[in-house]
């Protein structure tokens, strides 16, 4: 006999589940975008607003060591230039970036015209570089022009790889070094192929994305989300939403 209580009891419960799950967030990014591997866009706003935009500066900054061919086997300070790029891009970590342009051919000078050499050759013309961490508000793109960035850096497999590594480990004689990406997502959804976050005070949560969805390779650009705990829910629910 069907328990008539039990089961209003639980289609309650199963209507209440669903009213959150597909409870998105609202989103806070000031600029944002999402476009097909093409680089058409999809959906989008305010994305000729020039921002600052902290460690995704950090892609560029690998993007030129590479052009430069310079041995990612040579040991600099504690770290081959290898690791050191692994550590930029997973790690996001500031002193690794400093290491790779100190040692770029030329010096950090060198490094810093290269930098902006590169946003030329890529067209991108609201870009502007001063150093190659993103730790300097005037570090600055726009998400329009974040898309080449994207573009250009989905075609070296060093940055592939790191965009789909969740976590590094790096032995220095007898002692373990555990790195974990800023993107924690990485390893448990979807199929990254260039990922990378920013953060400082001037531009709010930042991430550049390009990923495979149901439908075919997405490019998703966040810039000045509230924080770091809301660029990747937001960047989600962008390549989610506006999909189609």
């Amino acid at each position: 006999m069907v328990n008539y209580r039990k089961l209003i009891i639980a289609l309650g419960l199963l209507v209440s589940f669903n009213s959150y799950s597909f409870e998105w967030p609202k989103v806070t990014a000031k600029s944002w975008l999402v476009a097909d591997e093409t680089g058409k866009i999809i959906q989008s706003e305010n994305i000729d607003q020039q921002r600052s935009i902290a460690s995704i500066s950090k892609l560029m900054t690998v993007m030129i060591v590479l052009d430069a061919h310079q041995d990612l086997s040579e040991t600099i300070g504690k770290f081959t230039r290898q690791q050191l790029i692994d550590m930029a891009l997973v790690k996001s970590d500031n002193t690794a970036a400093k290491e790779l342009c100190e040692h770029y051919p030329g010096g950090n000078s060198y490094c810093v015209r290269a930098l902006n050499a590169k946003a030329r050759e890529l067209e991108m013309p609201n870009t502007s570089l001063v150093e190659p961490t993103g730790l300097s508000i005037m570090n600055v793109s726009t998400a329009r022009e974040l898309i080449k960035l994207v573009q250009a850096a989905s075609t070296y497999p060093e940055i592939n790889h790191a965009a789909e590594t969740s976590e590094i480990k790096i032995k220095i004689r007898n002692k373990w070094f555990i790195f974990h990406n800023t993107n924690p997502i990485i390893g448990k959804r979807h199929k990254f192929i260039v990922s990378k976050t920013g953060y400082i005070n001037a531009s709010g949560g930042c991430i550049v994305m390009m990923l495979d969805t149901d439908i075919g390779r997405r490019i998703v650009v966040v810039l000045g989300s509230k924080n770091t705990h809301t660029r990747i829910p937001e960047a989600e629910f962008i390549a989610q939403k506006y999909a189609d």
